[in-house]
């Protein structure tokens, strides 16, 4: 079995990464560049990675794991982090999983369907 990211639908992270990037452009487009602070990392937010964490592997522990879990935990982990190398490779991690997410959603059967 392949892993060429595209979770059984041919052309799948392609689709989803041109959205992401069309979105992107939109954000420039509706309100140019920002250059924000990051507001990321101290002792609550530590806590809430943490918590969410634990909530990731009670549901998982339970079989009742869901997309919400994991990337809820992914930002969470991302908002406690303050090192900025770091905190780049966890926003990375959001957005696969996000992309990821995606793709499930696009793997189910069309509403329409059936």
């Amino acid at each position: 079995m392949t892993h060429d990211g595209d979770a059984g639908v041919p052309g799948s992270l392609a689709r989803v990464l041109a959205d992401v990037a069309a979105e992107r452009a939109a954000q420039d487009a509706r309100f140019g560049m920002q250059s924000l602070p990051d507001g990321t990392g101290g002792e609550d937010a530590a806590a809430e990675s943490d918590a969410a964490r634990d909530e990731t592997d009670r549901a998982a522990g339970a079989g009742t794991l869901t997309w919400r879990h994991v990337l809820a935990e992914e930002v969470m982990e991302t908002f406690a982090e303050s090192d900025p190398h770091r905190l780049r490779a966890e926003l990375v991690q959001v957005a696969a999983v996000a992309v990821k997410w995606a793709q499930a959603l696009d793997r189910r059967p069309s509403s329409t369907e059936g």
